[in-house]
């Protein structure tokens, strides 16, 4: 928990838990105090009284309120390699956070305790849209990342920052898994200036038996996403005997040039075992590089993460394979690069390089 939280009031476990009343967007209302909701593609009937896949969107008396309105369970001020974004203002900070829910159920998951979780189970701090902007101005960030969890189980909260954050000069980081319904996404990505897509697996089976959810749309909301102009960086975390094979990863990466282009910047991110894929083994070296070696194939930009192999987290200019910008961890350690362009041979590098 950030030293932002001190002296706000905590919320913890459902006696004492005090929810932020905010009547939910994208719903529709149905018979006998029934309600549709409409913003992800889990598409939850819901009956009065009950909350959706999600967890903190509940039917009220037939209308549909988020229970996690201005109540983040974490905050942090991180690099903004870690979302990880490489080509958006590298070596800047971001205020991060996120709320308890989901909507995915992800076996690996790495922060299961919160994304899986109620609102009233886990430690939630009252944060206004206009404290979360103050705080990151005060902490000398260049951005605020709505994270940790799915930013999109709390809509509301990110759409109010992000207007509020575009308006005193702050940039907006969706981290999302991209699982979001077409016109929500378009109506929050006006305010949205870059994201980094969980690209979870090219395999529909593999959504549905891994994640609960579903491939198409998330190809659909990326493809949106870049019609959108919005900077967009894509992650696979690489999962041993489930995602790993040589066939899906081409298919994965042919895709990407062939709807989003060689410049798409990839991200292959190592798997530890966690939540309920604790009997597989850690994502190998020898894996990752494989991963890599297939992807450098099809794309310019292709980058390993939650592991230190060396030089796989640089950014070397794909014409002359000069190496610009030198990382370690969430480090930069060098970066050479002329405003996003080869301080050799001048070429090029897609991304955003200046606030």
């Amino acid at each position: 928990m950030s030293t932002t939280q001190r002296n706000k009031k905590i919320y913890i476990n459902e006696s004492v838990f005090g929810y932020i009343m905010k009547e939910a967007l994208y719903y529709e209302k149905l018979e006998k105090n029934k309600v549709h909701c409409l913003l992800c593609p889990q598409n939850c009937v819901i009956e009065d009284g009950k909350r959706g896949f999600c967890r903190v969107r509940e039917n009220k008396a037939g209308k549909l309120y988020s229970l996690v309105y201005a109540t983040p369970c974490s905050t942090a001020i991180d690099p903004i390699e870690k979302k990880p974004l490489f080509h958006f203002l590298p070596g800047t900070l971001s205020y991060s956070l996120g709320t308890a829910g989901c909507n995915l159920r992800c076996q690996f998951c790495q922060n299961w305790e919160i994304s899986q979780a109620r609102p009233e189970d886990v430690y939630s701090v009252e944060y206004s849209p206009e404290e979360i902007v103050k705080n990151a101005i005060d902490n000398n960030c260049k951005s605020i990342a709505y994270t940790y969890t799915e930013p999109t189980i709390f809509y509301e909260y990110v759409l109010d920052c992000a207007k509020l954050a575009r308006k005193k000069g702050l940039k907006n980081i969706m981290v999302t898994s991209g699982f979001i319904n077409q016109e929500p996404l378009k109506k929050l990505y006006k305010y949205i200036d870059a994201a980094n897509i969980d690209l979870k697996s090219f395999s529909d089976d593999y959504y549905k038996k891994i994640c609960a959810g579903r491939l198409q749309p998330v190809l659909d909301a990326i493809k949106s996403i870049k019609e959108m102009g919005v900077w967009f960086e894509l992650t696979t975390l690489i999962v041993p005997t489930l995602n790993d094979s040589d066939e899906e990863i081409t298919k994965l990466c042919e895709w990407i040039k062939n709807e989003l282009g060689q410049d798409t910047v990839l991200h292959f991110s190592r798997f530890f075992p966690c939540w309920k894929l604790g009997q597989l083994p850690p994502t190998s070296e020898e894996t990752l590089m494989r991963a890599k070696k297939i992807a450098d194939k099809y794309l310019n930009y292709v980058y390993i993460g939650n592991i230190h192999i060396e030089n796989t987290e640089d950014t070397f200019c794909p014409k002359c394979k000069t190496d610009n910008i030198i990382r370690s961890g969430f480090t930069i350690i060098q970066n050479k690069s002329s405003k996003g362009k080869c301080f050799k041979c001048s070429h090029e590098i897609p991304g955003v390089w200046k606030a």
